[in-house]
């Protein structure tokens, strides 16, 4: 047998030897460009730079995203507080007029004395349920006279106190704050004979001097660089008798 050339005496081949394994660490198949089982260098760089890149991206989206939906709260929260405050308005300007079988009309212009000591011509109608929004001391009462007004950094007040208080006619009324947010206030006369509105920033007399109901009253909102004019149209007592 000839075992340096692998071929035995009777000339068969003989069967080569088991190689032995590779030794070799995983490092070497990305080392190797002619691998099929690894990638380059230049690759996992490429690759890195893109998930920086998209990373950037994403980060610049959120953060626009966030900047954006920051600025429009502050138009809908204003856009809300206008509307909530008009609605209160109206419905407590409603909730003051009965139907009576005179027509009766329970608004009116009263010389209202304030807290701070001051006298003011404001518009003037009574509850006589009251309102959630009047925080008493003690027990709540009915028939409470109230007058809007407006109070320069102040905003919209709602000035009132009950006609069952023992104080009634020697002490102002209380002050409550209905909105921060209302820098003016002005009324809207409508006259028949020219079939035309008329705006004032008072309330108006007539050639007797006596007072005029205005027919709808104008809320100004302001805040930050953000206005809004809400109008309301005052409420006029039933002719009819009411329905029980």
């Amino acid at each position: 047998m000839n075992l340096g050339s692998g071929i035995s005496d009777t000339g068969r081949r003989l069967p080569r030897p088991p190689q032995p394994r590779s030794n070799r660490s995983p490092l070497a198949a990305i080392r190797n460009p002619k691998s099929q089982f690894g990638f380059t260098l230049l690759e996992l760089l490429l690759s890195l730079a893109l998930v920086g890149m998209l990373l950037v991206a994403m980060n610049q989206f959120i953060f626009s995203m966030g900047e954006l939906w920051g600025r429009g709260t502050d138009v809908r929260l204003f856009e809300r507080h206008v509307r909530a405050v008009t609605r209160f308005v109206e419905r407590t300007l409603d909730s003051t007029v009965l139907p009576t079988a005179q027509g009766l009309q329970s608004l009116s212009i009263q010389e209202i004395r304030t807290p701070d000591g001051d006298t003011d011509d404001l518009l003037t109608f009574e509850l006589p349920k009251g309102s959630h929004v009047l925080v008493w001391g003690d027990t709540p009462l009915p028939d409470v006279v109230c007058s809007l007004g407006l109070r320069q950094g102040q905003g919209l007040i709602l000035y009132w106190h009950s006609q069952f208080e023992t104080h009634f006619a020697d002490e102002p009324p209380r002050a409550t704050v209905l909105s921060p947010l209302v820098t003016a206030i002005s009324y809207d006369y409508y006259n028949a004979g020219f079939d035309s509105w008329q705006n004032y920033p008072t309330l108006q007399r007539d050639s007797s001097g006596r007072w005029q109901l205005p027919t709808r009253l104008r809320l100004q909102f302001t805040y930050d660089r953000m206005t809004r004019e809400t109008i309301i149209t005052l409420p006029v007592a039933s002719q009819a008798l009411p329905l029980f």
